[in-house]
């Protein structure tokens, strides 16, 4: 039994923060920690409700490392979950550097001045955890997350070689809003207007954004329009899976979520550099997030379902197979069980499982670590059993 940390108390912290409730085997003491107070007391009240736990919660900003090494060493977690800002991250981890404690997140670090996200930056903290005697555990939501996962599963017991992989995230839900992003609207805007880049042959390529498009048959969903996007796993599953020839990542947005980012593009509400309005600066990407819907308030409203998987593609026993494995969400029935839409829960979900496996000693080890550097086994199970069943489907 451990005492947990979690930073963050947007539609993802809530989901772990009910998840962790529900494994009090694992989770003894939760504390739930935010910039906004009132947001850690309504999902303390939810939890409550929800699981008949009582969990703390107390106010911190993520950006200021004293005031998390103050509550760490309040608190004394066994684990900080980090499911604030991707811009905290390495705040976060300097933090629990100097408190001797574990750090578990599920999103790469980005610059808040630059459209950049990289794992290097998070690398770089190899040796520093290392030395400590502590473990780092980076991307453990979903994509990234389950998605590296499913593809070192496929490694381990479907595949002698693994050639091709391509990430497809389809998302059918519908909130009834004209426009709204189903997380942070800032980190949502800026991943999507990115440049798209790929891996293929040893070498990154690059497309213009949104520019490279497929219709794919989802299970459940049927025939999507998915548009070929950067996204963080590439980088790690590029460099670990080892015969590689290519690996992309796509996405799927309706007609209406497209039209309305190319008009906000167009007048440069999605810039996010700096602007003069009536004597101050204002950041135009920071100003449209408070004017769109919260997402952590979208759960009531979202009905439909979500497919996440991984193709995968190479040879078993010197014979090509080609497989798809998936999961399939629907946004009402995590509404039911948790108070959240299906992307906070796909996410939150499997950083509570992430958490367990550490907290356990499933997964232990020292340095940093992302997910298909780990047994697969341990967290497919976990998925099954904690709300988020996969499938397998052999194509050839």
């Amino acid at each position: 039994m451990s005492k947990v940390l979690i930073i963050g108390a947007g539609g993802v912290g809530s989901v772990v923060a009910h998840k962790c409730a529900q494994v009090p085997e694992v989770f003894s003491e939760i504390c739930l920690g935010s910039r906004t107070l009132t947001r850690c007391e309504n999902i303390q009240k939810s939890v409550k409700a929800r699981t008949g736990c009582n969990i703390e919660i107390a106010r911190v900003d993520a950006d200021r490392v004293p005031e998390t090494v103050a509550l760490i060493r309040q608190f004394k977690p066994k684990l900080v979950i980090n499911v604030a800002l991707p811009y905290q991250d390495l705040h976060l981890m300097d933090a629990c550097l100097e408190t001797g404690v574990d750090y578990l997140d599920t999103a790469n670090y980005e610059p808040p001045d630059e459209a950049k996200f990289c794992y290097q930056w998070q690398w770089d903290y190899q040796e520093r955890f290392r030395k400590k005697g502590l473990m780092a555990l980076l991307g453990s939501g979903f994509d990234p997350g389950v998605t590296n996962v499913f593809c070192a599963h496929a490694a381990k017991h479907h595949f002698d070689e693994i050639y091709y992989v391509d990430i497809l995230d389809a998302n059918a839900g519908d909130h009834g809003h004209p426009f709204a992003t189903n997380f942070n609207p800032e980190i949502n805007i800026r991943e999507v207007t990115a440049r798209g880049k790929y891996w293929e042959n040893g070498a990154w390529v690059e497309t213009e954004p949104l520019s490279v498009k497929q219709s794919y048959d989802f299970p459940v969903l049927g025939h999507k329009n998915a548009y070929l996007m950067y996204h963080e796993e590439l980088e790690s599953l590029a460099k670990n899976l080892k015969g590689l020839k290519r690996i992309r990542f796509w996405m799927t947005f309706s007609d209406n979520y497209l039209k309305h980012l190319e008009v906000l593009q167009n007048v440069g509400m999605t810039a996010i550099k700096p602007v003069l309005f009536e004597g101050r600066e204002i950041v135009p990407l920071q100003f449209l997030k408070a004017l769109l819907p919260d997402p952590a308030s979208l759960g009531s409203r979202t009905k439909g379902k979500t497919c996440i998987g991984c193709e995968v593609e190479g040879l078993k026993n010197g014979k090509h197979r080609k497989m798809f494995i998936y999961n399939v969400c629907d946004h009402e029935e995590c509404y039911r069980e948790v108070g959240s839409q299906a992307i906070s829960y796909t996410t939150g979900v499997p950083a509570m499982i992430g958490a367990m496996l550490m907290l356990t000693g499933k997964w232990r080890g020292e340095g940093v670590f992302n997910m298909e550097e780990l047994d697969p086994d341990p967290f497919m199970e976990k998925l099954n059993i904690h709300g988020l069943p996969w499938l397998e489907k052999v194509m050839s």
